[in-house]
Order: structure tokens, then sequence, then C-alpha cells
């Protein structure tokens, strides 16, 4: 399924780079940067001045290295304020990575049954085995959402995502089922469910010793913590694909702004339009608990908006859900064939990329 990232540079027609390769470093001070090659010496071609200024390092970035070839993968590099590091990558590598990123979600799309099942049949096994618990984890991803969580940034942040999620932050009376917790970025979650066997299963867990929410019992009576290792192992036991926690939020997010703006009535503008684009993103940023900017980029799949602003969406969502891509898959819901189908005719319709062919005017963070 995942396809390397040296595979990916030589289908753009670029280089594989990185920045533990010599590179320009950026010297002076904001409003007074002067570049240095790996040797020290100025960099005065204007062509690389004209390269290292289209890629809009911020000027906040500190330790910054800059490619030395303009057919790079990777362009630059450098620490913002709070000394996370960030990636500037070329334009051409970029789209790359965004087509296989969203035939992997048509994959994963395709593979959505045969999971439901495998989770259906785990949550029904007796007592708290390894499979029962991961089971009832994607279970639980697809019903929130959330995202899957790190120990790191649990003990660090104090901020918690499914697989971190401590006793303290469950309560269950009868079928209700509530999260309550800081996630990622310090956002609030409060998670209401009603689920009577999701709700008997995880008040079991939260039975069990110690502070960890999420823990499966051997044959020899021993308790075991998870962690997303953990549920992407189980994934691809039971898809046979390397398929990811983030993965159901990728196609979530893609389902959500699909039926947000199936909602909305027929628009006659491309202005009107674009201001209903901007609403469902936002609603589906409140859902997965992401700012709108980075929903849209990493989380809705570019064919539902284009094919809104095109007036295709609409008029062929029911048409879809009855191809046959519907009989196809049989336990997806229609609006998920719909989607699937509107990803597939956009997929087999995209002119496929060649090396050396630009498909972008310049490097993209």
């Amino acid at each position: 399924m995942d396809i390397s990232a040296t595979t990916t540079a030589r289908a753009a027609g670029l280089r594989y780079t990185g920045d533990h390769q010599g590179g320009i470093a950026r010297l002076g001070t904001p409003g007074k940067f002067r570049y240095a090659d790996a040797d020290g010496q100025p960099v005065r071609d204007d062509a690389t001045l004209e390269r290292i200024r289209a890629l809009a390092i911020p000027p906040a970035w500190t330790d910054v290295w800059i490619c030395p070839r303009a057919n790079g993968h990777l362009q630059a590099t450098g620490r913002d304020a709070r000394g996370r590091k960030q990636y500037r990558y070329h334009a051409r590598w970029r789209q790359v990575r965004d087509e296989v990123k969203y035939e992997r979600m048509l994959s994963f799309g395709r593979a959505l049954p045969a999971i439901r099942a495998a989770v259906a049949r785990g949550m029904q096994l007796p007592g708290l085995p390894r499979e029962k618990v991961l089971a009832t984890i994607v279970h639980l991803l697809e019903l929130t959402m959330m995202r899957i969580g790190n120990e790191e940034y649990a003990r660090a942040n104090k901020s918690f995502g499914l697989t971190t999620l401590r006793t303290r932050h469950l309560q269950v009376d009868g079928s209700a089922v509530e999260f309550h917790f800081k996630g990622k970025s310090g956002v609030r979650h409060d998670i209401r469910l009603s689920d009577r066997k999701l709700a008997r299963v995880l008040a079991r867990m939260r039975e069990l010793p110690g502070q960890e929410l999420f823990q499966y019992v051997d044959e020899n009576g021993e308790r075991h913590g998870v962690d997303s290792g953990d549920v992407n192992d189980y994934l691809r036991e039971v898809t046979g694909e390397d398929y990811t926690a983030k993965d159901f939020r990728t196609w979530s997010g893609t389902l959500l702004a699909a039926l947000a703006l199936q909602a909305f009535e027929q628009v006659d503008s491309q202005a009107q339009a674009k201001k209903n684009i901007v609403q469902a993103i936002e609603s589906v940023a409140k859902k997965l608990g992401n700012t709108p900017t980075i929903c849209r980029k990493c989380y809705v799949h570019p064919a539902v908006l284009e094919s809104y602003l095109e007036g295709s969406l609409l008029e062929g969502m029911r048409a879809r859900a009855q191809q046959q891509l519907r009989e196809e898959l049989p336990a997806l819901a229609p609006e998920e064939a719909a989607v699937l189908a509107l990803l597939q005719q956009r997929l087999q319709g995209a002119p496929s990329i060649k090396p050396g062919v630009p498909a972008g005017t310049g490097p993209t963070a």
C-alpha cells in the first residue's frame, strides 16, 4: 500500500533529499538575511536566490537548511518559534503524494466492510482479549473520529488521544458513554454516545487495575496496555494492507464534507458555492478537532470540493450510489458508496504526472 519516499520522488521527476546532506544556510537577521553554501561561500546565483525567496521561509524560523538543488523533493527545513521542526516541499512532490494519499483513501473505503465485520466479531469475544480491545478502539475511531493518541504527548503535554485515555476520562451510565478530556493543542473534547454493547465493554475495561483505560488480558491473566502501533497492527491483520488510524479521520473528513455540501441548496454563483464550502469545512473541522485550514489541506479530498464547484456533486450523489460500486460493496452506506464512486471517477479522469513536467508554480509547505 505504501509507496517509498524515494519512489515518489522519482515519479515526480525529483531527487530525494534531506537536511542531513550539505545545504544552504540562512544567516543574518530578518530583513537582512544572507545565504551561504555548504562550504561557507556566499550564495549569489540569481536563480537560487529567487528559488529561496519563493519558498517564503518564515523569518522566525531558526536552524534553517535549504536544499542546494532546485529539483530536491525537500526544499527547506527549520525550527519555528516553539522549536518544532517544519518543512517546505517541492510542489511536484506534494502533488504526487496527494495523488497517492487519495488513491489510498479509495482503497481504504473499499476495505471498510471487511474492517467493520472484523470489529463486530472481535467485540463479541468473551473476556478482554487483545482482539476485543483493539476492535473496540477501532469501533470508537470510526464513531468519534478521535485522534489515536501518543503516550509522549500524554506525558509531556497532558493531552490525550484514544489509546492514551485514562479511566478518569470515561463515564458510563447504562447505555450512555461519555468521554471528557483535553486533546492535542489543548482542545477540549466532550463526546457522548449511546451504545449498550459498547458501554458494557468499556465498563469492564474501566474495572481493571491501573489508570490506562484500554488494556487487554492475555491467556495467563496478565494485563497489557495498547498503543497506536497495536491498533495499526490490528488493521494490517484484518485487511492485509498498511492502513493506519489516521485513515479513518481522512475518510471521515471527506465523507462529512460531501454530506455537508449536499445539505446546501443548489446555488447559481461561484461566490455562493465558495461560501458554502467554507461553511462545510468549518463544520467538518469542528467535528475533527482541527483548524479549518488543516482540515481542508489534510482531511478533505479536493475531488469533493471540485465537484461541488462544478455543480456535479449534488446531482450525482444519489445516482452514484446506485452504480456498480454500490452493488459491489453492499455493506457500505449509500453516501459512502457515492463518495467512493466520485473518487474513482476523478482518479480515472486525472492526468498522470510525468517526470519533469511541472505540477505547480513553486515549492509549497
